[in-house]
This record gives C-alpha cells, sequence and structure tokens, in this order.
C-alpha cells in the first residue's frame, strides 16, 4: 500500500519497453527451442538477470543511478522475504508430512471418498471452502493442495488438471474471503471500503465460479482413468508400508486452526512441520528406520533434502517423495531473480512509463476498463509480483475512473479480476513460481486447466462492455 511509484520523465516508451521485450525473446527461445534448457536448470533465473542487466542499462543512458537500482532491488528482495521463508517451511512440512505418514493417510482416506466422477469439480469446491476460510490460495496449495494431487495421482487423473481444478477454486476464495491480502488491497488503492468491494466483485466472480465447475465437470466425463480398478491394491499398498490412522489429521487440523485463528503463516506452518516430526516418532518408527541408520536423521533429511518411501506399488512410490527445502531452492531463485527485473524496471521509471501509456489511450469507459486489465496483466510479467500488479494501476487509474464519473468499487473489482488471479499464469511470478513448487506440476502443465483465473479478466471486460453493473458515482465529477 506504502508502495512509491518512480517516475521518470526522460524515459520514453521505446525505452521502458526494451527489456520487456528482450526478457519475452528470451523466454520464448528458451521454452519453444531449447526446451527450457538453454542455460541449464536456472535457464529462466538467468534470463531474468539478463533482463534487469538491459534494465539498469536503460537507466544508466537515462541518468538513473546505480544506488537507486539497487535500493529498488533490495526493497524488492525485502517485500518477498517472508514468502520465502513460507517456502522453506512448506518442503520441510512436505517431507515432515510424508515420513509421519500424514499425506499418505490423506490419499488413502480420500481414495475412499473422492471417486474419478466427483473428483475435479469436487477438488475446486474443497479448495475454494479452505481459501475463503483462511484467506490464502498458498496456503489452500500447501495443505488441501498437496493432498489432493497425491489422490487425483493415485486415480489416475493428470495432474494438470488437479493442479487447474486447485488453483482455481484456491484463486476464487481468495479473491472472495475478507481475510485476503489482496481483498483488502484492491479496495485501499481504489478508494472504497472492503465489504462493498466484495459484494461488488461476486457480480462477476461468482459466474467465473460457475463457468469453471461446469468446465471441470465435463472435463470430467472426459478422463480415461486407470487407477478405478486398483483402488483396492493401492489401499493395500499403503496400509502395508505405514502405520494408517485417523488421528494423523490432527496436524493439519492445528495448523488450518491455527490459520483461522490468524496466527502468523510461518508459525503455523512451523508448527505443523514439528507435530509431524513427532507424530512421526510415534506412527513411523519403522519407515524412519528404513530410511537412514538413525530415526532423527531421517526426520532431519525430510525436513531439509530428498527423500523418497519405498512401496510395492510403482505409482505410490513415485508419488511419495519429496524434496524438502532443497526442493524449493529452484522456485526461491526465481523469486529472487524476478525480483531484480522487476526492481530495476521500477527504479528506472519504465513500470510508470508503460502504465502512463496505456491510460493514456483510454477514451471511452471500456477502454478505461481494458487499459486497467492490460496493465495489471503487464505489470504481473513485468514486475513479477501480484502486489506490484494491484497498487500500481490501483494508483494511477483511480483518478481516470473518478474523470469518468465511476465508482471507485469498479477500479478495485477489475484490480482483483485481473491482478490478483492471472499473477499465478506467469511461470516467474512470485505466485506462479510458489504454486508449481508447491504442487510439484509447472505452470505449463496447469495454465489451460486454471479456468477461473483466465476466465476472470475476460469476464469484466465483458460486464464493461455491455455496461452491466457498472456502478456510478453519486455525483458525476466533470473533466
Amino acid at each position: 500500500m506504502d508502495t512509491k511509484i518512480i517516475r521518470n520523465k526522460e524515459l520514453n516508451i521505446w525505452e521502458a519497453i526494451i527489456p520487456v521485450i528482450i526478457l519475452m525473446s528470451l523466454l520464448a527461445y528458451n521454452i519453444f527451442y531449447k526446451d527450457g534448457a538453454w542455460l541449464g536448470d536456472y535457464s529462466n533465473q538467468f534470463i531474468l538477470l539478463i533482463g534487469g542487466l538491459v534494465a539498469a542499462v536503460v537507466g544508466f543512458f537515462n541518468k538513473v543511478s546505480l544506488k537507486v537500482m539497487f535500493d529498488e532491488v533490495l526493497e524488492n528482495w525485502k517485500n518477498v522475504f517472508v514468502p520465502i521463508m513460507i517456502l522453506f517451511l512448506v518442503g520441510a512440512l512436505a517431507g515432515t508430512w510424508l515420513v509421519s505418514g500424514i499425506i499418505p493417510a490423506m490419499v488413502y482416506y480420500g481414495l475412499q471418498v473422492l471417486s474419478p466422477g466427483i473428483f475435479l469439480p469436487a477438488s475446486v469446491i474443497i479448495a475454494a471452502i479452505i481459501s475463503i476460510a483462511t484467506g490464502s490460495s498458498w496456503t489452500t496449495s500447501a495443505t488441501v493442495g498437496i493432498a489432493l494431487i497425491g489422490i487425483g495421482s493415485a486415480l489416475g487423473i493428470p495432474t494438470g488438471m488437479i493442479a487447474g481444478a486447485v488453483i482455481s477454486g484456491a484463486y476464487f476464495g481468495d479473491k472472495m474471503s475478507p481475510l485476503s491480502d489482496t481483498t483488502n488491497l484492491a479496495p485501499a488503492m481504489a478508494g472504497t471500503d472492503l465489504f462493498t468491494h466484495i459484494k461488488y466483485m461476486a457480480f462477476t466472480t461468482v459466474p467465473s465460479f460457475v463457468i469453471t465447475l461446469i468446465v471441470f465437470t465435463i472435463l470430467t466425463t472426459t478422463i480415461d482413468t486407470s487407477g478405478t480398478a486398483d483402488i483396492s491394491n493401492l489401499l493395500t499398498s499403503i496400509n502395508s508400508t505405514f502405520h494408517i490412522s485417523p488421528l494423523l489429521f490432527t496436524v493439519p487440523a492445528v495448523v488450518i486452526a491455527m490459520i483461522l485463528l490468524k496466527t502468523k503463516p510461518l508459525l503455523a506452518l512451523g508448527t505443523g512441520v514439528i507435530l509431524a516430526s513427532v507424530f512421526a516418532f510415534i506412527f513411523q518408527m519403522d519407515i524412519l528406520n528404513n530410511l537412514s541408520d538413525s530415526s532423527f536423521k531421517s526426520i532431519v533429511n525430510s525436513i531439509f533434502v530428498d527423500t523418497q518411501i519405498q512401496t510395492d506399488n510403482e505409482k505410490l512410490t513415485e508419488l511419495f517423495s519429496s524434496g524438502g527445502m532443497k526442493g524449493m531452492l529452484w522456485t526461491i531463485f526465481l523469486i529472487v531473480c524476478a525480483m531484480v527485473f522487476g526492481g530495476v524496471m521500477d527504479a528506472i521509471g519504465a513500470l510508470a512509463r508503460i502504465t502512463n501509456t496505456l491510460l493514456s489511450v483510454a477514451k471511452s469507459t471500456f477502454g478505461l476498463f481494458f487499459s486497467t486489465v492490460v496493465s495489471c496483466l503487464g505489470l504481473n510479467a513485468i514486475a513479477s509480483d501480484q502486489y506490484l500488479a494491484i497498487v500500481i494501476p490501483g494508483k494511477m487509474f483511480k483518478k481516470a475512473f473518478e474523470d469518468k464519473g465511476l465508482a471507485p468499487e469498479n477500479l478495485s473489482r477489475t484490480l482483483e479480476d485481473s491482478g490478483t488471479v492471472t499473477s499465478v499464469l506467469i511461470p516467474w511470478n512470485t505466485c506462479g513460481a510458489y504454486q508449481s513448487g508447491v504442487l510439484g506440476v509447472s505452470v505449463a502443465d496447469y495454465a489451460i486447466y486454471a479456468v477461473f483465473n483466465y476466465i476472470s479478466p475476460f469476464m469484466t471486460l465483458l460486464f464493461a462492455a455491455l455496461g452491466i453493473k457498472i456502478k456510478q458515482l453519486a455525483v458525476n465529477i466533470k473533466k
């Protein structure tokens, strides 16, 4: 909310988009011609740094000091410190929840309840409920999301579909929950109150959610699941490998309860790691002894490095693996490099210049909505952060909406419909990197199935084009 927008009068639009063009070109070349391996496993990270270097050169020729650029990058790093710590804890959580039997128990009981015929729409609804309750799409993915990926994989459902269903539900709940940070940020930027914003946002969000459920219901009929016939074998294999008990659900219940009570995420997730470690000693001593020569060492390994539990079923052996904190390093490096690019772009005034150019061509009411949507989408890709994709357009377009005689909830709704939900569709955005890392599914695999996320901006534009629920100010403000 306190983000400062840096303007640079000497920078023109062509200079502002040079780093963007080079970044997008290199990323496209890497994806389509080099299969993501042009510069090794960390290709995208290096490309983001190259983009940041190009932006720095543009800034240097426009009299922007290195200190200003470094300060902005440092500020960006400070802003993602907590998310990075959360990612480390999510890695530790996945490892300890595996060796303690919590994830296997979720899969075991889930296989008996969630049949392939209802799995995808049920996943959307479950994720939406948890996300509304917690106010966090990230928490939803790190808890029920991981479990649903496991259950669906055992049923033979493509992981991209499952991740798309989880993310669609999680972001619906994130948008509609008064506990969500973005749901509070958007009205603050636009100049309206929280509950007016949520009520007004429901007009576009609920239809998008209904369409999402219909799409996943249809998708369910097209799935040829391989897991249906051998569920009994899967259940037997899980039961023979782990000590399965409903008591294991005590740990996720405590974590979710702490989040509902507004406990800091770091504390809640840390508690989940500690409790799971204790439960591993209580319920899974055989597993711990088989993984290492010391049960304590097995716990430590599950927190920090790779863990794989062998079963008599190849599908389950592949499923019951975790990278611990080490498995999150790729995602964390991506976020760090994205913040370098976004920070330099902000420091040289490129973000403000690009947004101002969009604002200057918004002549009609629809043009204003369209420019806001494009600005949010662009900033999610350029600044690599959903908060900047809400803050910068919110500050830039606020007066333009007033001048058109439009109530501020029009702007706040548009910011959420296009800024919040599309962040997860950008691989190098903090949200895209997080969801991909936590769920273990690449953005390329789940993006097409994240139906709610890409329908939302089109829905807000449809309402604007047809003039549906476009609220006017009580007293029009003339130009």
